[in-house]
């Protein structure tokens, strides 16, 4: 697998992020985009061993387009400066907790869980959490999960959610907006002979965590 070439490509796409230079170079983004593909359904097989709930088969439907919407953005650069993917059950529009990869010079993570539920979904992980406190507080301060993953990621409310008790002991693990999880790598660590084992590593970490979400969300 050449992740090379996908790391080069996006080097000079930050540079160079307008429409004219990246139709000049399609066939570069072509083919940093077919290794990564490759790469994906390579790995497919091997996560699905270790999560049965993963039930995706086309690796092109786990990646983000690389195509920004500007819409609503002050930044009007036209494309993204990552290569991203999301594999999770029932696929990646699912809103179901998954394990994410994320390539970016120099900006390198991977991790997982769900991202900016939407307030139904959102709403039944909080309570899920309520109901099943220490179960949740077993995997997240389980002492590996902790080594990658030291703390929820993302933005928190400042007060307790609507329709949860204040004086709950552990509000702080409701406040959260997103209950998602990321560990920095560096850019090396994809170029690395045992890549596939050591996304396992950390992906077997996520497993309980992805699939406490999945049974709240569902």
């Amino acid at each position: 697998m050449d992740f090379g070439k996908i790391f080069h490509f996006l080097i000079d796409l930050e540079i160079n992020n307008n429409r004219n230079w990246f139709n000049d170079n399609k066939l570069r983004y072509e083919e940093a985009k077919d290794e990564f593909v490759i790469f994906l359904d390579d790995f497919l097989s091997k996560l699905k061993d270790i999560d049965p709930q993963i039930n995706v088969e086309d690796p092109n439907k786990c990646m983000f387009r690389i195509y920004r919407d500007v819409r609503f953005s002050k930044n009007k650069a036209p494309y993204k400066t990552n290569f991203g993917a999301y594999i999770a059950k029932d696929g990646r529009k699912s809103g179901n907790a998954g394990y994410y990869m994320h390539i970016e010079p120099d900006r390198c993570f991977v991790g997982g869980g769900i991202y900016k539920p939407d307030a139904p979904s959102l709403k039944a992980i909080r309570q899920y959490i309520f109901d099943h406190t220490k179960d949740f507080k077993d995997i997240i301060k389980n002492d590996k999960f902790q080594s990658y993953f030291p703390e929820i990621y993302g933005e928190k409310l400042k007060r307790a959610p609507k329709d949860f008790p204040k004086n709950f002991e552990e509000i702080e693990l409701l406040k959260h907006k997103s209950y998602a999880m990321i560990h920095p790598v560096k850019n090396e660590f994809w170029e690395q002979k045992d890549l596939e084992r050591q996304l396992i590593e950390i992906y077997k970490c996520l497993l309980p965590f992805n699939h406490f979400l999945n049974k709240a969300v569902e």
